[in-house]
């Protein structure tokens, strides 16, 4: 597999107008992908997912040539939901939609030029190797979008055994709102998508992230998210995480000014033989400084979940509020749950924790509910649902947090 990506690699480069610069820093970023392959067990941030396993059980060869139809068909995003889009098909920004905003305070680049070093993640080299234009959206200073804004991405019915790599930055100036809404479509085919993201956001900015893995997919998936904040900045970030066949959430936040703000919740709800991870590193590096995470995970017949969370607190870093929380419930022998809590503390003053916990479901509150009237499988659904219903509610879009309900069965 490695030499049909190094073909594929070098087919983009004779193809592709880039200049000297972009493909000097491109052949550093495929040589060390090269180098280093796909991820694998050895290293300690894969040690429960690997990837070069699941991509060789998966997978025959990968095409990351990327030249099929990305022609939109009218699909409904999200049913009820008005919004602003951007949407990809097959990895290339297809549609532009903001219908809703004044588009004199939102710029957007399809160029975007990058000044990066070599990551040591073999994954963004990949991602840096082969995406052929960064989108960067800038959003000015002082303004509040009325509408939440949906990134779609939509793969065609004839990709098939395809490597997508796709970059989307995203820059909130000073005293911006936005709420932000990434979601995919239904794909019977197997894929390989690497999704990249670099966040910033400014001072008293507001950017409220809600990642919605729902639609079923054969694909594998890994996304990766640097998100750095600045003072007084806020953060909401919910992951659902429940259709991709594979999929790892790789987030780092970076707390860089005093009183920044973090909540960051999400569920993993699996069956079948998914396997889905999130991981997540939160860095206060200034003082006075919050953050807050709760992942709950509901597994059932052959899933694998995983929680890997880290919190780390820089000298500087004084009062320190930082908590972190893990929950998994186990509805039956076959799945597996894996979970690392880490603190990292080199400040006195502060206040933080973390906890991991997983079990089976109460058969006592099964056997009350049933006595009750209701059937085990209604009183299970019940209990299951009770046990997530505490990460919805901590959705503060309220149209969001009616269809993540209305999605998971939960009562609105």
């Amino acid at each position: 597999m490695e030499n049909q990506i190094k073909s594929n690699f070098e087919k983009i480069i004779s193809k592709l107008n880039f200049t000297n610069a972009q493909k000097e820093i491109k052949e550093k970023n495929i040589d060390n992908f090269l180098k280093k392959g796909f991820p694998n067990k050895r290293l300690e941030d894969w040690k429960f997912s690997d990837l070069k396993q699941i991509i060789s059980n998966n997978f025959e060869d990968l095409n990351f040539l990327n030249e099929n139809n990305t022609e939109l068909k009218k699909v409904e995003i999200i049913e009820d939901l008005e919004a602003n889009k951007l949407i990809f098909v097959n990895g290339a920004l297809s549609n532009v939609n903001f219908k809703y905003e004044n588009l004199e305070k939102i710029e957007i680049e399809k160029n975007a030029v990058l000044n990066e070093e070599v990551n040591q993640n073999a994954l963004l080299n990949l991602n840096s190797a082969f995406v052929s234009n960064c989108i960067k959206v800038t959003i000015k200073a002082g303004y509040q979008f009325k509408k939440p804004l949906v990134l779609y991405n939509y793969l065609t019915e004839e990709l098939n055994s395809s490597g997508i790599n796709t970059r989307l930055d995203l820059d909130l100036e000073n005293d911006v709102a936005v709420d932000i809404v990434n979601v995919s479509n239904k794909s019977s085919n197997k894929n390989f998508l690497n999704f990249r993201q670099k966040i910033d956001i400014g001072q008293n900015s507001i950017l409220k992230n809600y990642s919605l893995d729902i639609n079923q997919t054969d694909s594998i998936k890994y996304t990766h998210k640097e998100i750095n904040l600045s003072k007084n900045s806020h953060l909401e970030y919910f992951i659902l995480s429940a259709g991709s066949k594979f999929l790892k959430h790789d987030i780092n936040c970076s707390l860089n000014s005093e009183y920044g703000s973090i909540s960051l919740n999400g569920i993993i709800n699996l069956n079948n033989d998914q396997h889905h991870e999130i991981k997540t590193v939160i860095n206060h590096n200034e003082e006075n400084c919050k953050s807050y995470q709760l992942i709950k995970s509901v597994l059932s017949d052959d899933s694998k979940g995983v929680y890997q969370g880290k919190i780390f607190v820089d000298p500087k870093a004084q009062k320190t509020d930082g908590y972190q929380l893990s929950r998994a419930l186990l509805l039956n022998e076959n799945v597996e749950f894996n979970a690392k809590p880490e603190l990292e503390i080199y400040a006195d003053d502060v206040k933080c924790s973390h906890g991991s916990t997983s079990g089976n479901i109460d058969e006592n509150s099964i056997f009350y509910l049933m006595s009750r009237g209701l059937s085990y499988s209604d009183s299970k659904k019940l209990l299951t649902n009770g046990f997530l219903n505490e990460v919805i509610e901590k959705i503060t879009n309220e149209n969001i947090k009616n269809f993540v309900k209305k999605i998971t069965g939960i009562e609105v």
